[in-house]
């Protein structure tokens, strides 16, 4: 090793922002190990460099004493003198080496710690850079499918779709380009693995950000977010000013811009609500399609009785439970749904506040 071998180590530093002393560190402890391994494991060892010429010097450790038994690791008073005048029995002195061929194993040892470094280095900068983008959407390609998790190649990380994070009976096959949201990022002997989803409601999330223009500038805001990936989710907005319809931005001209998210996620059916501080306001909004007519508030124990008209008790719950289920988790309020007779029957009084008497009533003959 020479100058221009430090020189190259400070070029590294700016290129690749690699701290040129860890890897000058490694040389040494890795010059110790080799030169070990190569001349004697019992010696202790230590290696000084020049950090400016790149020279480098490897001294044993050896113990002062009366009667050399093991050259390696003692020294005797005489010959300890020519290293340290003051030096005494049981003192410790350090005496350089000269083995021959040397040079040569340190160059090679310089030569793999320095790569080594530069892969550790790179696959830092990758694992940094994704995992600050965790929860943002990433577009790649799927380049295989194995046990049923699919791989994209992003640049030089790899991104893996697990099964669990897949949507349901969605179609994966190679080369296939597909939109997925990073769910976490994980160190791995072949550099950084991003593990990325097509389940998670951030994903829906960040497609709606990526559709409509009204989220993105700030003017709109998703308040909460409920979904079963592949059947339907719902989620409420609330518009920060009052020129701007939060339902109607998302929706876009024509439909157009949930419909593209809606084809990007296989035609999951989207319900889009406005968000409301009151709770009864809020959870009547989130049971939609359906027709409410009262929402009764328990604060304390966060539950609320819902009233609906009698033919619209099964549009309610939804088909096994999903728009009921998908209203608690979008509003985080245990909901009760009960038809006007049900109601009836069991004493609950409650006012027409959602929907006219006479509508509520027409709907209940249908």
């Amino acid at each position: 090793m020479n100058k221009e071998f430090i020189l190259a180590l400070k070029q590294l530093e700016k290129e690749k922002g690699i701290d040129a002393q860890v890897i000058l560190d490694a040389i040494e402890a890795a010059l110790i190990s080799a030169y070990k391994k190569n001349y004697g494991s019992l010696m202790n060892v230590s290696v000084h460099m020049n950090q400016e010429t790149g020279e480098f010097e490897v001294f044993a450790t050896k113990e002062v004493v009366d009667d050399v038994h093991s050259p390696q690791t003692e020294i005797s008073l005489e010959d300890a003198k020519a290293f340290s005048l003051h030096a005494e029995l049981g003192d410790l002195v350090e005496v350089p080496e000269y083995p021959k061929n040397f040079g040569r194993i340190a160059a090679q040892t310089a030569k793999q710690v320095v790569v080594q470094r530069i892969r550790e280095a790179e696959r830092g900068v990758i694992y940094d850079e994704f995992t600050n983008k965790e929860s943002e959407i990433i577009s790649g390609v799927i380049e295989r499918i194995e046990a049923g998790s699919c791989y994209l190649k992003l640049n030089k990380a790899e991104a893996v779709l697990p099964p669990q994070e897949q949507i349901p009976n969605e179609e994966y096959y190679v080369n296939k380009r597909i939109k997925a949201c990073i769910l976490e990022v994980k160190k791995a002997q072949k550099g950084p693995q991003v593990i990325v989803s097509r389940s998670n409601p951030k994903l829906l999330v960040r497609l709606f950000e990526l559709e409509v223009p009204e989220i993105k500038d700030g003017f709109v805001v998703i308040k909460s977010v409920a979904r079963e990936a592949g059947m339907r989710s719902k989620i409420a907005v609330q518009s920060l000013s009052d020129e701007i319809d939060a339902v109607g931005s998302c929706v876009g001209p024509n439909g157009a811009r949930v419909k593209a998210i809606v084809d990007e996620l296989c035609g999951e059916k989207i319900d889009i609500i406005n968000w409301d501080e009151s709770p009864d306001i809020y959870i009547a909004e989130a049971l939609s399609p359906s027709l409410v007519i009262d929402v009764l508030i328990d604060e304390e124990n966060k539950k609320a009785v819902v009233v609906v008209p009698d033919n619209q008790l099964s549009l309610a719950i939804g088909k096994e439970g999903q728009n009921a289920r998908l209203a608690a988790k979008l509003t985080n309020w245990k909901i009760d749904i009960k038809n006007q007779s049900q109601a009836n029957e069991q004493g609950i009084e409650y006012n027409y506040i959602f929907c006219d008497e006479d509508d509520c009533l027409g709907d209940s003959n249908a």
